[in-house]
């Protein structure tokens, strides 16, 4: 199968990785040279990770990066695509836009896919003159670690789509649960609920970022707390995701000063260097310090 990524940054080219690691030719396409290269390096070395651990072969690692091409065309990355995923910016007008310019490039056979963690499926699939090929692919990060697919069901979103997503994800070895286009999913609304409420309970001093992610860790088992994710996700998705959920379900999902603050600084998680931790080569170093003030 042939695969067009769209975006080559952290969850485009991990979606990119482990869809070439599945044996689909897969070009991934972004709109600069430069993010292309560095998504492109960015798998190379996700690999070399890989082998170094004894995770993945020298013969596999050389063999994705066979079957993985870059390209700033879009049309030279989709036109004989028989599945397209996008993995653009958060933005109904960019989503809209770019499955839009997909369709004008494809077959009717070809499913185009979304990899909005919290947008509308069915708004997203609105835009496409066939909306039955829509369907979310909800990937989690990173990428090439993480087991879990999404299956975001469209208003629009046919059987036959439904079942390809289905095979596409399981030929990937990823685990794939369905569910239906509202607000938020089912494991964004989840995930933002329980970090929503830490950041309320950081900004009331209930207790530090690193208790409560300990806590979260040691108590219940998450492999991350919930301060410690948002950091990872970037809190200005965070923000995003919180401020639509409000929109669609209510105050609950007001967004907190805390993470109001920190967006407004520029301090939007691991990608910045600092949000509630502070980073450095993608390792915590220290807390921010201006928790205790919150």
């Amino acid at each position: 199968m042939q695969v067009a990524v769209l975006g080559a940054g952290t969850m485009g080219h991990g979606i990119a990785q482990v869809s070439a690691m599945a044996g689909h030719e897969v070009w991934m396409r972004d709109i600069e040279d430069e993010l292309v290269e560095d998504g492109l390096d960015a798998i190379e070395a996700n690999l070399a990770g890989g082998v170094e651990r004894g995770k993945v072969s020298e013969d596999a690692a050389e063999a994705t990066l066979d079957r993985l091409s870059g390209t700033t065309s879009l049309a030279e990355a989709v036109t004989d695509a028989d599945f397209v995923i996008e993995a653009v910016p958060e933005d109904m007008d960019i989503k809209h836009d770019t499955v839009t310019d997909v369709e004008s490039h494809v077959g009717r056979e070809t499913v185009i896919a979304s990899n909005t963690s919290s947008l509308s499926l069915t708004e997203i699939a609105s835009a496409l003159e066939h909306p039955d090929r829509a369907v979310g692919l909800h990937f989690f990060n990173p990428v090439h670690i993480m087991e879990l697919v999404e299956i975001v069901v469209a208003e629009q979103t046919s059987d036959e789509t439904l079942a390809a997503a289905h095979e596409f994800v399981e030929g990937i070895d990823r685990t794939p649960v369905e569910v239906t286009d509202a607000p938020g999913f089912a494991s964004s609304r989840l995930g933002v609920s329980l970090g929503v409420e830490a950041m309320r309970m950081v900004q009331e001093g209930v207790a530090s970022p690193q208790d409560i992610d300990t806590a979260m860790e040691l108590g219940y088992n998450h492999p991350m707390g919930p301060i410690e994710l948002g950091d990872v996700v970037g809190l200005d998705v965070r923000l995003d995701i919180l401020e639509y959920l409000r929109e669609e379900l209510g105050e609950r999902f007001r967004p907190p000063q805390i993470l109001k603050r920190k967006v407004r600084a520029g301090k939007l998680g691991k990608k910045s260097g600092e949000g509630f931790y502070v980073w450095e080569d993608g390792e915590i170093v220290g807390t921010s310090g201006d928790w205790e003030d919150a």
